[in-house]
C-alpha cells in the first residue's frame, strides 16, 4: 500500500506544484526546513533594518491536526487544485471507513470505524494536509505566514507600534481554523517578540479566544532553536550534543562500513549550522574545539580520516543552496539573487546592520561572488 501511495504522491506533486502556496515548504522540490528558517529570518532581519521596527512571531500548534480533516472539505480543495476527479474519489475512498483499535499493556479496545482525518503514518497524509491548508494565506504584506505541513508560523512585521494588521491576520487565522475544523492548541501556541529598539515599549500579550498566548525567549522552530536576541547560543548547545551518537558510530564501524557513513550520522548535525551567521559559526567552532576535542578525535579515529571543518561545510552548503534558489524561478527568494550587468556576479544586498549582513542570503551572495 505504501508503495502505491508513493506513486500517487509523485503524480500529485507534479500536478499541483505551480498551484501551491509559495510559503509552503513541505514536500516540494528545492524546499526544506532550513529553507523555511532562512526565509523567516530574512523577513525579520530585513524589516529590522528600518527604524522603529520590531517583529512578533506566533508559533502555531494544532490539536491533532491530521485527525480533524473533514474529507468533504478536503475533496473540494483537491478539485480546486485541478486534481483529476477520479484521483479525488480514490483519496476519499482511501481515507473512509478505516478500522482501528488501541492496545495498551496487553489490553485491546474494540474495533472502531473512522471516516475523519488523514491517517498518521501514511505516505500521503502530510501532502494532503498541505493541500487542506493551501488557502490559508496572509492578505497583508506586513504579515508572513510560513508553513511546513502542520507547522505554521505567523510573522508580524511591526513598525511604529501599529499592530492592527498582525492582530487582524491572527483573527483571520482563528476564523479559518473554525471554518475548516482545525483547532488551535492555545496551551502550546507561543509567541516571541524580537525588538532591538533602544526604548522598547511593553507589549501586551496576544490573546486567542480570550486566552493569553505564552511569550517565550526562545523556541525550537523546525529543528533550529531561535532566540529573541537572534543569537545562536541555544542552537549551538543542541548541535553539540552530537557526541551522543558516538556509540552508534562505533557499532556501525564493526561492520566495516565506509567513511561516507559519517555524513548521515554526525555531519548532518553540523550541516544544520548553514543558516547561522559567521559569528555564530565561529562560536560553534570554538565551542566544538574546547568542549568536544576528545569526541572529535574519537570520531576521526572511528571513521579513519580527518573531519571537514565547519567553515568548509558552511561554504559548500551555502553555495549549493544559492545556486539552487537562483535556478528555481518559482522560489519565493529567487529575486534576491540578481545578476549584475556582467552576468558573472550577484548584486550585493543593501544592509544597515551587522545582523542582516551576516544573514544567510547576504553571506550566500558574498560566498558565491568569491
Amino acid at each position: 500500500m505504501k508503495t502505491f501511495e508513493k506513486l500517487v504522491l509523485a503524480h500529485l506533486k507534479k500536478v499541483t506544484e505551480q498551484l501551491l502556496d509559495p510559503l509552503q515548504f513541505a514536500y516540494r522540490a528545492n524546499r526544506s526546513v532550513d529553507g523555511a528558517v532562512n526565509m523567516g529570518l530574512n523577513y525579520i532581519l530585513q524589516h529590522l533594518d528600518c527604524p522603529g521596527t520590531y517583529a512578533r512571531i506566533l508559533f502555531v500548534d494544532f490539536s491533532s491536526a491530521f485527525n480533524t480533516i473533514i474529507l468533504g472539505i478536503l475533496q473540494s480543495k483537491l478539485l480546486n487544485l485541478t486534481i483529476p476527479p477520479a484521483i479525488c474519489q480514490w483519496i476519499t475512498s482511501f481515507l473512509t471507513g478505516r478500522k482501528q483499535q488501541v492496545r495498551l499493556e496487553g489490553l485491546t479496545s474494540g474495533i472502531q470505524t473512522v471516516s475523519t482525518g488523514a491517517l498518521q503514518g501514511c505516505v500521503l497524509s502530510p501532502l494532503l494536509f498541505c493541500y487542506y491548508t493551501n488557502d490559508c494565506l496572509s492578505s497583508d504584506p506586513t504579515v508572513k505566514l510560513l508553513k511546513f505541513a502542520d507547522d505554521t508560523t505567523l510573522i508580524g512585521l511591526i513598525q511604529y507600534g501599529d499592530e492592527s494588521a498582525y492582530e487582524q491576520e491572527v483573527k483571520q487565522l482563528v476564523l479559518w481554523c473554525s471554518q475548516n475544523n482545525l483547532e488551535l492548541n492555545t496551551l502550546k501556541t507561543v509567541e516571541m517578540i524580537v525588538d532591538f529598539r533602544k526604548h522598547p515599549s511593553t507589549q501586551l500579550p496576544l490573546t486567542i479566544s480570550n486566552i493569553p498566548v505564552l511569550s517565550v525567549e526562545n523556541f525550537k522552530f523546525l529543528g533550529t532553536t531561535i532566540s529573541q536576541d537572534l543569537k545562536w547560543e541555544s542552537n549551538i548547545n543542541s548541535i553539540l550534543k552530537a557526541q551522543q551518537r558516538m556509540y552508534f558510530l562505533c557499532q556501525l564501524r564493526k561492520y566495516s562500513l565506509p567513511q561516507e557513513l559519517h555524513s548521515s550520522t554526525l555531519q548532518s548535525l553540523n550541516l544544520s549550522c548553514a543558516h547561522q551567521s559567521p559569528s555564530g559559526l565561529e562560536q560553534q567552532q570554538n565551542r566544538t574545539e574546547t568542549d568536544c576535542r576528545k569526541p572529535l578525535k574519537q570520531q576521526e579515529k572511528i571513521i579513519g580520516g580527518p573531519l571537514p571543518t565547519l567553515q568548509d561545510l558552511y561554504h559548500t552548503r551555502t553555495r549549493k543552496r544559492a545556486e539552487k534558489i537562483f535556478n528555481d524561478t518559482s522560489h519565493p527568494e529567487h529575486n534576491i539573487f540578481q545578476l549584475r550587468s556582467s552576468g558573472r556576479r550577484y548584486r550585493t544586498l543593501f544592509t544597515k546592520t551587522s545582523r542582516h549582513s551576516n544573514s544567510f542570503f547576504s553571506q550566500a551572495i558574498t560566498l558565491t561572488n568569491t
